[in-house]
């Protein structure tokens, strides 16, 4: 900031201006990746889909779950208010201090960030990368996840190590996941998180 006073150069803040877009894309990635839409229209496309089976493609519903949040800022809380009809039974949040104001709004719950990986079954990163929060998304914090659980990034790419997930993936720690960003963007067209049928990876914004 004091380059940028020094040299006299304008800095534009825009704040609100794609809260609500953003929010809406990001719950269509949750719903795309945690029902298995994109899997689901693939295996049409390539035969895959034979006869009617009740448990095929099912995926994982909103209804009665719990849905951990990174970071209740604006998109945050947009993103949780957009959640909420489906019926969700709790949210969770973390970040760097309390917001009871916002939370008050989704009835959402304060705990650590480890907490939130053990009781979530949606997780949604939507913080902003800070020192603190680059790579917070690792080894670690997947395999306190559970099983079933959906992780969805709208963040940073560099809030997320890769290399986990991809192991987190492909081990069946976690279900599935939904990337918005990713280090770095767009991945490259043969990286191994492009390969699985449980990692979607959209340019939502």
């Amino acid at each position: 900031m004091d380059e940028i006073k020094k040299r006299g150069i304008k800095v534009g803040y825009t704040p609100d201006v794609l809260t609500e877009a953003t929010a809406e894309l990001s719950v269509a990635l949750l719903l795309a990746t945690c029902r298995r839409l994109p899997e689901a229209m693939q295996e049409v496309k390539n035969g895959g889909w034979k006869s009617w089976s009740p448990m095929w493609m099912c995926g994982y519903g909103l209804s009665n779950s719990t849905v951990g949040i990174i970071g209740l800022g604006r998109i945050g809380l947009a993103i949780a208010q957009r959640l909420r009809p489906f019926g969700v039974k709790k949210f969770l949040y973390t970040g760097r201090k309390p917001r009871p104001e916002r939370a008050s709004e989704v009835d959402a719950e304060y705990i650590s960030c480890d907490k939130l990986a053990q009781e979530s079954d949606f997780v949604i990163v939507s913080c902003s990368l800070t020192p603190e929060t680059e790579g917070l998304c690792n080894k670690d914090f997947f395999g306190r996840m559970k099983k079933t659980s959906v992780f969805i990034n709208i963040s940073r790419g560099s809030a997320v190590n890769q290399e986990d997930l991809y192991q987190a993936l492909t081990s069946g720690q976690i279900a599935a996941a939904g990337l918005d960003v990713t280090t770095p963007e767009p991945l490259p067209i043969n990286h191994p998180l492009l390969n699985l049928k449980n990692c979607g990876n959209v340019c939502l914004l």
